[in-house]
């Protein structure tokens, strides 16, 4: 029999791709219990008695209930494009249904590109609260060495970011293994205190929580803000679906992770009802004496895999958000030869590594940065709930009534926990909304630059079929080898012909005029990959086709059209590119300032060469000016 057909084996590699899971998806939600019971009480909004300790770990309970289990586990999970995940893939997913009703479609596009800005405030805030909560450990063991706590996370964070050039094959695969001692840890800690507490168990039940509500509506409304950081991390479930599939990220939730952090919650709040002085760092507190500082050792560890997870994150919605036409080309790195989702961004990593500094240096604390973390989790988790609902209604086709159902409540659960962080914008919850703010800009600002060239280059285009007819009345001298056009119209005559013919007087043998093409899905593979037109006289039209997740691969793909009519040699091919200048003027376009932002970016862009794998040593570029 078979390995494919092997019970033992599929079990074997079920329970593989469920301990990777733990690693990369639930390193962030793992290292929640650092800071986020003693946020609930930290800021004086909840006074700290047995009472509203139940009904705080009750909140906790049914909040990983609510969101994690039921909303992503459960209902988002299913929301796959082409088996990817994440706000991109359910932005493709939501456009596309809608595509027949174009102001929608907009509005859509909008709300998820600005989910995705908002994305790169989380992936500043993350890392930052994570380490430095890890690091303040050091305070509970010897008070002495509070001055060490912000040099210590700065050196942690410092040597993170200088080790991404390496990629994470190297350590990636004690990931896994290594969060799944933490998780075992945690569990081990909070059973514990509830071993001397077991009264703390009866928070399972909601009425507790419901009691809490009812009997302070405005101190509950404020907890809330502190109560939504036990599910941070909750949006990776369904960004990382690609990687892993459904099965192994439920079962790593269901049988791991989710009982490991309950345990660790309720035994927080065994330990304080016992005692309540030690509401400044509880986690920390549960440890005994001589395991301190090796629980801090594997914390601060724990974090940097949570860290890991989300730069990975952040370089991955990059590319993606850079095929879709969001952001100009930069420079990308593969660190691996085997797994081509292994990349590095330069930019992007030394952006937010400036951007994780100046958040550790400015708050200073765990505490301080709570207040902003919440609400760059909460912005993402209603734009979620608000994608899904067009993706099931329009995508899916299911009744419209089951589709409210099915996201109304978890759009006034997401409601109000953006009410409850909304309240914290002047406490810090400012930052990350400014980082998010700033991306947003950069990435319409470039969309709509990238429209008004398009439309600039197609009102003084020539037509390539009539262009070509023209220049074969009276042919040029052909010369040997194959000429690649690239240009970003179809049908249009590439400006780097025009000043090929105009300059060199030559046309080669065989002339390719290739557009190439991203869409809104994950992939496309070979055999939807190549589009050719014959237009005579040896010259084709040819469009690529590349999902967003997709490599652009030029030669590679042109390789299709061997047997095609079309032979071609790597040696005898030379690449034809237009470099577009960019001179911003005032006009109907955009304002003048953001047409000068869009000419940087696109002067500072990387060049089209490297993004599409082109040979260095086989590229004509040929520049042109364009005003918009």
């Amino acid at each position: 029999m078979s390995a494919n057909h092997d019970p033992q084996a599929s079990r074997a590699s079920l329970a593989a791709a469920a301990l990777a899971a733990i690693g990369v998806v639930y390193g962030d939600i793992g290292t929640s219990p650092l800071y986020a019971l003693k946020e609930v009480f930290n800021h004086g909004h909840v006074e700290f008695t047995p009472e509203n300790m139940l009904g705080v770990l009750s909140l906790v309970f049914w909040t990983l209930t609510v969101i994690v289990s039921f909303k992503y586990v459960a209902l988002i999970l299913r929301a796959d494009n082409n088996g990817e995940g994440g706000l991109i893939a359910m932005l493709a997913l939501a456009s596309t249904a809608v595509k027949d009703k174009p102001r929608l479609r907009n509005v859509l596009l909008m709300l998820g590109i600005f989910g995705t800005a908002i994305f790169y405030g989380d992936g500043v805030i993350t890392p930052a609260i994570s380490v430095l909560s890890a690091v303040e450990g050091l305070e509970v063991a010897a008070p002495g060495l509070h001055r060490w706590v912000l040099p210590l996370t700065l050196l942690v964070l410092t040597v993170l970011f200088a080790a991404q050039r390496f990629g994470t094959a190297a350590v990636g695969r004690y990931f896994g293994p290594f969060t799944a001692v933490w998780f075992a840890v945690l569990a081990l800690l909070g059973l514990m205190h509830i071993v001397q507490n077991p009264a703390v168990l009866t928070a399972l039940s909601p009425h507790h929580a419901i009691g809490f509500i009812l009997r302070h509506p405005g101190t509950a409304f404020f907890a809330l803000g502190a109560i939504v950081l036990c599910v941070t991390g909750a949006e990776a479930l369904y960004a990382d679906m690609g990687h892993f599939g459904k099965r192994p990220i439920r079962m790593a939730w269901f049988f791991w992770v989710m009982p490991a952090l309950v345990l660790n919650y309720f035994g927080q709040g065994a330990m304080l009802l016992a005692h309540p002085e030690n509401i400044k760092n509880p986690f920390y507190e549960m440890a005994p004496t001589w395991a301190l500082y090796p629980l801090i050792g594997m914390a601060t560890v724990a974090t940097v895999i949570a860290s890991q997870a989300l730069i990975t994150a952040a370089f991955s919605v990059t590319k993606q958000a850079i095929q879709l036409g969001y952001l100009p080309r930069l420079r990308i790195l593969h660190t691996s030869v085997k797994s081509t989702g292994q990349i590095y961004i330069p930019f992007v990593n030394w952006g937010l590594y400036a951007g994780i500094v100046l958040a550790v240096v400015t708050f200073g604390s765990s505490t301080k940065l709570a207040a902003a973390y919440g609400i760059a989790v909460t912005t993402d988790m209603l734009i979620t709930t608000v994608m899904t609902f067009f993706v099931i209604r329009h995508a899916w086709g299911y009744p419209w009534l089951l589709c409210v159902l099915a996201t109304v409540f978890f759009f006034v659960v997401d409601a109000l926990f953006f009410a409850a962080n909304a309240v914290k914008i002047l406490d810090g919850g400012w930052f990350p909304l400014l980082i998010g703010g700033f991306m947003f800009t950069l990435m319409m600002t470039w969309k709509r630059g990238r429209a008004l060239m398009a439309d600039r280059l197609r009102d003084d285009s020539i037509d390539l079929r009539g262009f070509l007819e023209s220049v074969f009345l009276s042919p040029p001298l052909r010369v040997p080898g194959t000429a690649v056009f690239l240009s970003a119209e179809k049908d249009v005559t590439p400006n780097a012909l025009l000043h090929n013919l105009k300059h060199n007087k030559v046309l080669h043998e065989q002339n390719l005029f290739v557009t190439v093409q991203h869409h809104e899905v994950p992939w496309i593979g070979f055999d939807r990959r190549v589009q050719v037109e014959p237009l005579g006289h040896d010259c084709w039209q040819v469009t690529l086709h590349f999902g967003f997740k997709n490599d652009p691969d030029v030669p590679e793909a042109l390789q299709q059209l061997v047997g095609r009519g079309c032979q071609l040699d790597d040696m005898e091919t030379s690449y034809f590119l237009s470099r577009d200048i960019v001179i911003p003027s005032v006009g109907s376009g955009m304002a003048l300032w953001r047409e000068k932002l869009f000419a940087s970016m696109h002067r500072n862009a990387a060049a089209a060469a490297d993004f599409l794998n082109l040979p260095t040593n086989r590229i004509v570029e040929l520049g042109s000016k364009i005003e918009i």
